[in-house]
């Protein structure tokens, strides 16, 4: 599927929406200089785990990634993307719709913040960009660290965080920046960012 930014950059990405789905989830990947895509293994759990809880989510590739237009632009214009990707995802889904990202998808969902969103899910933050829409904003934020995680370890994200309106920090002791036996994990704590933003 095809949807246009803001700015006229066409993206591409894929869509899954069960039957009668009662709310939504964007998932922005990781950095594309470091392999990241709509195909890499967190985004991936996410995107097949999800639906079968009634959850519509939206993958895609900012831009510069795979098929979609535009060139990499280290997070700034990507917020246009990550925008235009809930605008698509509300066309399909009357619900709650979070936005979601992981590693520096992370940081660009945190660091955006549209009207039609109910909240924000975090896994695997850096924090070396955002500047969070939602650090005095009631609409609540999850964010996962790894507890073997150097990249985003959870110190540094309970530290960059500490002063955010709503925002919990969930630490899986076992995990590094990767979460590869963790994402039956992701996928229930997704879960559970949809229901506080339904509160």
């Amino acid at each position: 599927m095809r949807f246009t930014a803001t700015d006229g950059t066409v993206l591409d990405g894929e869509l899954a929406v069960p039957a009668g789905a009662r709310a939504g989830m964007v998932v922005c990947h990781p950095h594309p200089h470091y392999g990241g895509s709509m195909h890499t293994p967190v985004v991936e759990a996410l995107f097949e785990g999800l639906p079968a809880h009634g959850v519509a989510v939206l993958r895609f590739d900012f831009r510069g990634v795979g098929a979609s237009g535009g060139t990499h632009d280290g997070g700034d214009a990507e917020r246009l993307d990550a925008a235009a990707a809930v605008s698509r995802l509300a066309a399909e889904v009357d619900g709650p719709i979070v936005l979601a990202g992981w590693s520096f998808g992370a940081d660009v969902a945190l660091s955006t913040g549209p009207a039609r969103i109910a909240g924000w899910f975090a896994v695997a933050p850096p924090l070396r960009f955002a500047v969070s829409p939602q650090s005095a904003d009631p609409r609540p934020a999850l964010l996962v660290a790894g507890g073997r995680d150097p990249v985003a370890p959870p110190d540094h994200v309970r530290a960059a965080t500490a002063g955010w309106a709503a925002t919990s920090v969930v630490e899986l002791p076992t995990a590094d920046h990767l979460f590869l036996a963790e994402r039956a994990q992701l996928v229930e704590l997704a879960q559970t960012a949809i229901r506080s933003g339904c509160e």
